[in-house]
């Protein structure tokens, strides 16, 4: 495996020699730090890793990044700034006798006072166990760890590795950074044979990533194409990027929740962006819709009690239809829960009830509302002087239904927005008959 800039982890201690004919990512790689393209936050002289640097020492750390931003390169640069001895191993093709040998490595150098940088490409893929094996040459100084990762830190690295690295994240290279690196490539290489316009359509279509849009850009090179394509043309000659987009990982979470969150914001536009990342990505429809029907009830709720009904209509008509006819059904969904009214007052309710029914679970209901089926209920109280609201005037008896000893509770408090507006009104003319009809000295 690659980094942007061409580096093999897997070669490791041992000089970097670029060939004429290497890849041009490879003859591109920066010989210095302040080369490394659209890192400046963390390599400038105010950034962690320049800090570092000009202290002479680095600490462990975790390359956190999108795939092409340079964390190998990054790496093998930390070490030639601070002096170190270079090692690197890829938790894609390693196992725990390269591991042994690395640490094996490290302890020689160590002797002849030499430190060691280890640098561990894809470390996530790592299991438990595998990771809690750095600790030990981490913690008395064999080695220095740098480990590179696309995956959330959080999720896919022991809390004890954590713990004991400083974690750094690498930026998605944005348009300027990639078209730097594109300017480097004609310096090197001449011009690419493409129009302006299709010259920025290229930077897009790299989404971010810099060793993408290089190899892109060598597939030019090599074609030897006479006149300037332009963008339809390029778009036929080359095939567009697919966004990343792991559907148990990082980037599904970090789209649901900007679904979730511009649905809550009441952004028609926003949420219709989000969703269509996520389904153009790859992602199953029918998650979506169960996303979509949470947010009916936890965002929603009773302020609009249609939300909930389109959002399972949406989901009848997506089974009845399909892909990509049915993709409208959801669409019309989404639209219709980011533009109703907003309540969590159902959800707030939920929990509050919840975690005061695990408090308060063995209190028995008044003997006046329970149901005396036998004569021997009939007898010890069950149903006695049980009022029947049908029977009463308004309906509304105002009798107390909450267990002896347990003052009642407000779990639910309807907003004054969209349908509980009525709702709310509805519960305030009850609570002003429960006084009435139970007087001002009554208990509950």
């Amino acid at each position: 495996m690659t980094d942007l800039f061409g580096d093999d982890p897997s070669q490791h201690n041992t000089p970097h020699t670029v060939r004429e004919d290497a890849p041009l990512a490879d003859r591109l790689r920066p010989q210095m730090l302040s080369e490394v393209i659209g890192q400046q936050h963390l390599t400038g002289p105010e950034g962690a890793i320049g800090r570092m640097v000009a202290a002479g020492r680095l600490s462990s750390m975790i390359l956190w990044g999108p795939p092409g931003t340079g964390k190998t390169t990054t790496a093998r640069l930390l070490a030639d700034a601070v002096g170190m001895r270079f090692e690197a191993i890829s938790a894609v093709f390693s196992g725990v006798a390269d591991l042994k040998k690395a640490f094996a490595l490290a302890d020689k150098a160590a002797a002849a006072g030499q430190r060691t940088l280890l640098f561990v490409d894809e470390i996530h893929r790592f299991n438990r166990a595998q990771q809690d094996g750095f600790l030990p040459f981490v913690e008395r100084g064999t080695v220095t760890l740098v480990g590179a990762t696309t995956e959330n830190p959080s999720f896919a690295l022991n809390a004890a590795l954590l713990s004991r690295a400083q974690v750094l994240i690498l930026q998605r290279l944005d348009h300027d950074a990639l078209g730097t690196l594109l300017d480097r490539a004609e310096a090197l290489e001449g011009p690419l044979p493409l129009t302006a316009d299709a010259r920025d359509a290229l930077i897009a279509s790299a989404d971010g990533d810099g060793r993408f849009l290089l190899n892109q850009a060598e597939t030019l090179y090599a074609a030897k194409i006479e006149a300037p394509l332009d963008p339809a043309a390029l778009g036929t000659f080359l095939q567009r990027r697919v966004a990343v987009y792991d559907k148990d990982r990082d980037g599904h979470y970090n789209l649901i929740s900007a679904l979730h969150k511009s649905l809550r914001g009441s952004d028609p536009q926003a949420a219709l962006y989000y969703m269509a990342r996520m389904l153009t990505a790859g992602e199953e429809p029918l998650y979506v819709l169960r996303r979509l029907v949470r947010f009916a009830s936890e965002d929603i709720g009773l302020a609009d009690p249609q939300a909930l009904t389109q959002c399972l209509a949406a989901k009848q008509a997506y089974e009845f239809l399909g892909s990509p006819e049915g993709e409208v059904a959801i669409v019309q969904a989404c639209l219709y829960l980011a533009t109703a009214p907003k309540s969590n007052a159902a959800y707030v309710a939920q929990k509050a009830s919840f975690k005061n029914a695990k408090e308060t679970g063995s209190l028995s209901p008044p003997q006046n509302i329970l149901n005396a089926p036998t004569k021997l209920m009939k007898d010890i109280g069950y149903g006695k002087d049980y009022a029947y609201d049908h029977n009463l005037e308004d309906g509304f008896s105002g009798d107390n239904y909450w267990p002896e000893g347990m003052e009642p509770q407000t779990y639910y408090e309807p907003v004054e927005r969209g349908f509980e507006r009525k709702v709310r009104e509805r519960m305030e003319w009850w609570d002003k008959k429960r006084d009435e009809l139970r007087g001002p000295n009554s208990a509950p």
